[in-house]
């Protein structure tokens, strides 16, 4: 792993390799142990590369983003953590704005706000970037990314970049065709409409007062912990077994709302697993539910 470290600093950059990089910097929940190696490609050229010789070389590699909707093991990671925070630009054409994987949603949102072009509004306060979100057809408020994702250009497993149209990425609630193929997303493109900039960026105030009023955003999380089961809404359920507040370690149910788990402070991987699986098992035995975890996990 050594020689692979070095070989990635000189393909990509001193400062873009770093070993043993704490994972707990890089993700929402403020919880992960160190990755063997972490880099941060400044451009795309640069990505393709460093995950080509993960590839190459047989070590295996993890794309992040803003680490939003991630939980990783206390253990770390035994491989290469790939970055998108410096492919972060986009661009915008009447109402199509293109845009690299790493950008921001809420930028995103601001940047189509300034622009007095609507649909971006669910958006502005998920703190994922545009990748994170296609893969998963990220969604808030009765809107989700399928409702404005026109194409994404992809890596796929052979390393071949190609542009699917939004049909062909199979989006549905919180999944895409993206994670099944093992492809990864360079950029997207959305089309926006034009519309009223008072009235965009009101709706965007409303929903920000409303995460405000129902979210925990005093305490790290990976937002929302759990899948919203067919039928029900799965903070009701949690709260419905009486486990509002249920707390293993750190790990908190969270007694704002209850389908949030929040570290309180030093939280681990294993702290936020067992509770999940409490969680999970009494819902289970009380309401014949299962809970199924929207966070993602690495390993």
């Amino acid at each position: 792993m050594k020689a692979l470290y070095h070989e990635l600093r000189e393909l990509l950059g001193e400062a873009d390799a770093v070993y043993e990089e704490p994972m707990k910097r890089h993700t929402t929940f403020r919880i992960g142990g160190p990755a063997r190696i972490f880099v941060t490609p400044r451009t795309e050229e640069a990505f393709i590369r460093g995950l080509e010789l993960c590839r190459r070389r047989k070590i295996p590699w993890y794309v992040i983003g803003n680490g939003s909707n991630l939980l990783v093991n206390d253990r770390g990671y035994e491989g290469v953590v790939l970055s998108t925070e410096k492919l972060d630009c986009f661009c915008a054409e009447g109402g199509t704005v293109r845009a690299l994987a790493g950008v921001r949603l809420s930028r995103l949102a601001k940047a189509a706000a300034e622009n007095s072009l609507t649909g971006l509004e669910f958006a502005a306060g998920i703190p994922g970037t545009l990748g994170g979100a296609v893969v998963m057809n990220a969604g808030a408020y009765g809107s989700e990314m399928k409702d404005v994702l026109l194409w994404a250009r992809v890596l796929d497993q052979y390393g071949q970049v190609r542009r699917l149209d939004a049909e062909e990425l199979n989006l549905g609630y919180r999944t895409s065709i993206i994670e099944r193929e093992g492809y990864v997303v360079l950029e997207a493109g959305i089309r926006l409409s034009q519309g009223e900039q008072s009235q965009i960026y009101g709706r965007m105030e409303e929903l920000a007062k409303k995460r405000q009023e129902k979210q925990p955003l005093e305490y790290p999380s990976a937002g929302s912990t759990f899948k919203r089961p067919k039928g029900y809404f799965a903070g009701k359920l949690i709260d419905d077994a009486g486990l509002r507040g249920f707390r293993v370690g750190d790990a908190q149910v969270s007694k704002k709302h209850c389908g949030f788990v929040v570290n309180r402070g030093d939280a681990t991987c294993a702290q936020v697993m067992a509770l999940c699986e409490e969680v999970t098992r009494r819902v289970r035995e009380q309401f014949g539910v299962e809970l199924e975890m929207e966070v993602r996990r690495l390993p």
